[in-house]
């Protein structure tokens, strides 16, 4: 792939990214043309430059970031039109390590692990429908930003910029100029694994269901046994009859609810795990 290729996707990132910002709910702090403040840091100090406020960087340190930190990490001269533009654009928005993550898991690769090697550019190399793993990649961005904290605020905004990668990432593949992109403020912030949304914990449900391990019918069996062992003492006492049924009630309801959080919870953990691979 030619320089031009980097050159015409560098263009559309300064246009999506903007230009100064620094949300105090972003992730990624004070940030300029899509550069964070961190990464400003450490590529001043590479080139033996002292430290400065990322409001005053560059046309050419962008760039040259661009190229170094992200470009060349995930080989974009070696992808196909239009996929490195949409891996490029995951790599700037939430890390390059976890945009190759989601280009991995698109192509089906069994070994995950961020980095493009042989076996990525192989698989690459081997789809002939870019149109569709441009969409399966943007698919399993989509669910990855949903599970971040910054969702809500920040989320049509994220949701507006995949569409945007996605139209010129498919109209790239086919060989098309693609429509232009449009600045969103809410687009730009960064969305990092760190941001991930807590898991819920299982931990409550399993107390009240013996570990998780009650069926509906160890459930049932369980409280007829109990209200079995209670009925002689209700003998000749409407009262102590009452509170012993309420105290079946309330403990098939303790039970069967925490079976269904429980549920719930392994189920969204599952979810999120997923999400976040």
């Amino acid at each position: 792939m030619s320089v031009a290729e980097f050159d015409r996707s560098l263009a559309k990132e300064l246009v999506i990214e903007g230009g100064f910002v620094n949300d105090p709910d972003d992730p990624g702090g004070a940030t300029n043309k899509g550069v964070t403040q961190a990464v400003y840091d450490t590529y001043r100090k590479s080139v033996g430059a002292g430290r400065q406020s990322v409001r005053l960087i560059s046309d050419d340190e962008a760039r040259a970031i661009y190229k170094s930190r992200y470009w060349d990490l995930i080989k974009g001269d070696q992808l196909p039109p239009g996929v490195g533009f949409v891996v490029l654009d995951g790599g700037v928005h939430s890390g390059p390590g976890q945009s190759v993550k989601w280009l991995q898991r698109a192509l089906g690769l069994t070994k995950v692990d961020g980095l493009v090697g042989p076996e990525t550019l192989t698989a690459v190399n081997a789809v002939e429908d870019h149109d569709s793993l441009i969409a399966k990649i943007l698919d399993l961005r989509r669910a990855f930003l949903k599970a971040l904290k910054g969702w809500k605020k920040f989320g049509k905004g994220w949701a507006s910029r995949l569409k945007q990668v996605l139209a010129i990432g498919q109209a790239w593949a086919r060989g098309s100029v693609g429509p232009e992109v449009v600045y969103d403020a809410a687009g730009a912030r960064k969305a990092l694994p760190a941001d991930a949304k807590a898991a819920p914990s299982a931990a409550i449900a399993d107390a009240a269901t013996g570990g998780g391990l009650f069926t509906g019918a160890t459930v049932l069996g369980t409280l007829q046994t109990a209200q079995e062992q209670l009925t002689p003492l209700t003998s000749g006492s409407p009262i102590i009859s009452n509170i012993v049924a309420g105290i079946v009630v309330v403990s098939a309801a303790l039970v069967i609810g925490g079976a269904v959080y429980g549920w719930w919870a392994r189920r969204r953990r599952a979810e999120l795990a997923e999400a976040l691979a």
